[in-house]
């Protein structure tokens, strides 16, 4: 591969070039038995447990970023979804659509990372699509993601099982994707570098599988952070979730520059961190089962209780303030 090498327009044309694309781009880096058949689509082992599946689209900006790229965040966003609904993930599709004129050699960079994501987390990409637009009409590359994984036999989560009592945990610091992406984006130098948190929760979820109907549900806090996630599953729940601001697990570095920048850590993206609501007999071990599994900052950061469904935590200062959902977007394309 030269490095002047661009992706032309009949890359995606479905002839020689698209095959020499495959052959030489893609299937080396995360080709396996499956996807080497090049079938129309990808004929599937069956799962002893009830199929889960979801969807994801990344288009973040810039592509590269401290801690990750755009294709290994692809993975490790489709994979947390698919723990998130009390799966293990088996499989993943992923489409690119790309612009006339991106390097060669970025695009065999993403892949790199997206063969070594998918690898770190025990999936395969089975099937995929490529899809070229003419200059000018695309930023680059987008990559859309589908994965189906297979349901925890006997393990149901949702939000609605939340009841009052349960405690509220969280696995990390918060808001280490938001700062890095957004360094990456305006160029900014901070005093010491903030690094993604991309990366994949499946020994985190599988430490709180073990745990069954104690564990009532888990999100993972990405756009909008962790007051929109807790946002989330209150309004979903129909419960009102109380927070102790003092226990939210923090990064130096990241209130340091929300600081400096005017944002509140408690909005910022995360893509390697979980929400978990837990029965409160059982929070305390599952802290202990997190902090075992690598996450080592993980704590209870708060309880559901009797009141209408919002988010309320009590602030430094001795006060609580509402945590609402965000009625703009202050870092687009985050993921």
């Amino acid at each position: 591969m030269n490095p002047d090498d661009v992706i032309l327009l009949s890359h995606g044309a479905g002839g020689k070039l698209t095959a020499r694309l495959i052959d030489s781009v893609f299937l080396p880096r995360y080709g396996n038995e499956i996807l080497r058949r090049l079938g129309d689509g990808a004929v599937l082992p069956p799962l002893a447990g009830d199929p889960v599946m979801t969807t994801d689209a990344h288009v973040v900006s810039p592509r590269f970023f401290p801690g990750g790229d755009i294709g290994s965040l692809a993975v490790h966003g489709t994979v947390n979804d698919l723990l998130m609904c009390g799966a293990e993930p088996r499989w993943l599709s992923l489409a690119f659509v790309l612009e006339e004129g991106f390097p060669l050699g970025d695009l065999a960079r993403i892949c790199d990372s997206i063969g070594q994501a998918a690898a770190g987390a025990g999936v395969m990409v089975v099937t995929g699509d490529t899809k070229v637009v003419e200059r000018g009409r695309g930023d680059g590359i987008y990559i859309a993601a589908a994965g189906i994984g297979e349901r925890v036999r006997g393990l149901e989560l949702g939000p609605r099982r939340a009841r009052t009592g349960d405690a509220v945990l969280l696995s990390g610091p918060v808001g280490q994707h938001g700062v890095a992406v957004l360094g990456a984006r305006r160029e900014l130098a901070f005093t010491t570098p903030v690094t993604s948190d991309s990366r994949a929760l499946v020994h985190e979820a599988r430490a709180l599988f073990a745990f069954g109907g104690a564990l009532r549900t888990m999100h993972d806090p990405t756009r909008g952070g962790l007051a929109t996630c807790l946002n989330e599953i209150a309004r979903a729940g129909g419960v009102r979730i109380a927070i102790d601001e003092d226990a939210v697990p923090r990064d130096a570095r990241v209130e340091q520059a929300c600081e400096l920048l005017g944002m509140d850590s408690l909005y910022m993206a995360n893509e390697g961190k979980l929400v978990a609501v837990a029965a409160p007999e059982s929070a305390a071990a599952m802290c202990a089962a997190l902090r075992a599994a690598g996450a080592a900052e993980a704590a209870c950061i708060g309880a559901v209780v009797e009141g209408s469904p919002l988010v309320a935590a009590a602030s430094r200062t001795g006060g609580e303030r509402i945590l609402d959902v965000l009625t703009g977007d202050p870092l687009p394309r985050i993921c």
